[in-house]
């Protein structure tokens, strides 16, 4: 049983079909996430991506500080693929559907366990053009030996059953989907602006990000008093992007960090953003939630075929052995370089070091930490001292 539909639920549904199981796949369908949309060439890769989902190739990316100073950071040999969540998610519900799970718009209610032990999941059906609502108000249930829940940050599923998991920290993001502005100066439809200053958000960032015909334009901070939509409004304003136009507008809790624990010690476990596996820094999560969820897949059919729940904590532990190095530098990056402009500023002038461009494309390209060149690494350590002990210019 899956519940949920975005890219880890389609991608365990899938694999877990591949294994033999029956999977049922619950899914409200009809809202999409607000997403940059950026996918690395490592995922491309790994899932089988076509080339056609992918509406731009990017080769740039731009570090913008506070005092206006523009690092642009090329992707050399190669490009960081951009698509769009409708688009995109669909795609993989679907491939997971053609092999063999079976797809129900619902919305998830509850889950419980009789007097004998079994699991049943509680759903009800929304309408559909097939369906209409006079046919569709019923609750059902269903029983099943094993439920991923992949319904998202604040998941419902993971509330009703995983312990502590409302206690999870988040980012709150939000975007506005523009028409790409064709034509206007300064436009460029292969690169990604990264705007690190404390007017767009007081501890994250603003993006611009090309989407082909259209751009996500957005930001997110963890300060919940903060006018999240006033903010993009600014960065539209600094990006020359008021005059554009707005095609629909989306906001999202992102999690800051990965639950300490993904499964309730029995039949249940999460996946994706219900797992928490959102980089801390970038705020990038397709790749994580689709790796995570394969990690899963593979721990849920061992506990499955052995009897052995213990199997379901395999896959936090391959996911934070392979990533959670990742995880941690990042998140002490946001904790120490976003507090401020002060700070901010020298970021932005760490990122016009080539080693520091080379070293973390590598890393991000390839989802494993560059370990060639320790030279490099050398170089860049004392580099960044210089910067912390306010020895460096900027």
């Amino acid at each position: 049983m899956e519940v949920g539909g975005g890219t880890s639920c389609a991608t365990a549904a899938q694999d877990l079909v591949r294994f033999c199981l029956r999977v049922l796949l619950i899914d409200r369908q009809g809202r999409t996430k607000p997403c940059g949309g950026a996918i690395p060439p490592r995922l491309i890769q790994d899932f089988d991506i076509p080339d056609h989902l992918l509406v731009a190739k990017v080769r740039c990316a731009r570090m913008i500080s506070p005092a206006d100073n523009k690092v642009d950071i090329p992707i050399d040999n190669g490009f960081v693929g951009m698509v769009d969540r409708d688009e995109f998610d669909e795609f993989l519900r679907a491939r997971a559907a053609q092999a063999g799970a079976v797809r129900c718009q619902a919305v998830f209610d509850k889950i419980e366990r009789d007097e004998n032990g079994q699991l049943w999941v509680h759903y009800t059906p929304v309408a559909t053009k097939e369906n209409p609502t006079s046919e569709q108000a019923k609750p059902f249930k269903v029983s099943t030996r094993m439920v991923v829940g992949a319904d998202g940050a604040r998941s419902e599923v993971a509330r009703q059953t995983i312990p502590n998991a409302h206690k999870t920290k988040y980012v709150f993001a939000y975007h506005e989907i523009i028409a790409s502005p064709v034509g206007q100066p300064g436009y460029d439809a292969a690169r990604c602006d990264v705007y690190y200053q404390g007017e767009v958000s007081p501890d994250f960032y603003g993006w611009v990000f090309p989407h082909g015909k259209t751009m996500s334009v957005g930001m997110g901070s963890a300060d919940k008093g903060y006018s999240l939509r006033s903010a993009t409004a600014r960065l539209r304003e600094i990006a020359g992007l008021t005059q554009a136009t707005t095609l629909r507008r989306e906001g999202a809790p992102i999690p800051l960090k990965p639950l300490p624990q993904w499964d309730n010690g029995r039949d249940v476990v999460v996946v994706g953003d219900a797992a928490g596996v959102v980089a801390p820094s970038s705020g990038e999560g397709i790749y994580y939630a689709m790796d995570c969820a394969r990690r899963v897949a593979l721990a849920a059919h061992e506990a499955l075929r052995t009897g052995n729940t213990a199997c379901l904590k395999q896959g936090r532990k391959s996911f934070m052995k392979q990533h959670g190095r990742v995880f941690w530098i990042l998140g002490v990056m946001q904790y120490f370089w976003y507090q401020n402009d002060r700070r901010r500023e020298k970021f932005v002038k760490i990122c016009e070091d080539r080693d520091v461009q080379r070293l973390t494309f590598e890393s991000y390209m390839n989802k494993e930490l560059a370990r060639k060149d320790p030279m490099a690494h050398v170089r860049i350590f004392f580099k960044d001292m210089a910067h912390l002990l306010g020895l460096a210019r900027t």
